[in-house]
């Protein structure tokens, strides 16, 4: 027997080793899974699992992928570094583990957090400051188990990372499969995809003219040549004999005018006026 750090090494046979319901992993990719086992047969096990005892068995605490793989590869004997640990430590090692996964898959992260919490009665922050991670990066995941299960294996066998499913939440449940049938078939990137929708979530205009800018069908130059049109109007009737008024105001929303003619002068005689 040899030790690491202070901590027993065995080499035990693969079904000596019990995994727990609780941490057991939903989904496999059986590509990664045959790598490395190939890996595993040529260079053996580089990294011990751990492992802890429970009522006279050897329970697996973290190593899951690594001891299926030697399971597939055929090994005899197997590493594997024993811990003195209670039940929520065991289950903390099992979370961590699966963090530090090159490629881990998120929802089973999400859910092994919820478990967590949810078996042990923690709060959020207390999860976050034992797994090493903000409370923020642990609410994240959490949200994450709101896209249903048909989404997810799709995400999954994808290869979709957790930022392009964190961008999925933002929209209505309707549209999330048709957003993903684009990230898939265009090979769209975390930020490409965040940018797609953001335009669906821009708001509509009520209709095709709403969005365009407003066409100013009078210049300045046309209203002044109006209204001096409109005095030059009054100054001849005025010297036609008829009495008129003319006055004309002014807002932040409009321009009024208003012309008074006094209906004693219209049958008054006048003179003829010769208009060049």
């Amino acid at each position: 027997m040899h030790t690491i750090a202070g901590k027993k090494l065995l080499m035990l046979r693969p079904d000596e080793i019990l995994i727990s319901q609780e941490r057991k992993h939903r989904i496999y990719d059986e590509y990664e899974l045959k790598r490395l086992a190939d890996s595993i047969s040529i260079n053996g096990i580089v990294e011990p699992i751990c492992i802890r005892r429970v009522s006279g068995n050897y329970e697996l605490i973290a190593g899951e992928r690594r001891l299926c793989a030697a399971k597939l590869a055929g090994l005899r004997r197997i590493p594997c570094v024993l811990h003195k640990t209670n039940d929520i430590s065991a289950a903390f090692y099992s979370v961590i583990e699966n963090l530090q996964r090159r490629n881990p898959n998120p929802f089973d992260e999400a859910e092994s957090i919820k478990c967590l919490i949810d078996s042990f009665c923690l709060t959020q922050t207390e999860a976050a400051i034992r797994l090493g991670i903000s409370q923020s990066a642990l609410t994240a995941k959490l949200k994450l188990l709101n896209l249903d299960t048909t989404l997810r294996n799709r995400i999954i066998a994808a290869g979709v990372s957790e930022r392009h499913a964190r961008a999925l939440l933002r929209i209505e449940q309707y549209k999330r499969n048709e957003v993903l049938d684009k990230i898939i078939a265009e090979g769209l990137t975390a930020r490409q995809t965040e940018e797609v929708i953001e335009q669906l979530l821009k708001p509509k205009p009520q209709n095709e003219n709403d969005s365009a800018e407003p066409v100013r069908k009078v210049a300045i130059g046309d209203l002044r040549l109006f209204t001096n049109s409109l005095i030059k109007l009054v100054d001849t009737l005025q010297n036609a004999g008829i009495d008129v008024q003319f006055k004309s105001s002014e807002n932040e929303k409009s321009i009024e005018y208003k012309i008074r003619v006094r209906k004693e002068s219209l049958h008054t005689p006048c003179r003829q006026l010769k208009i060049c």
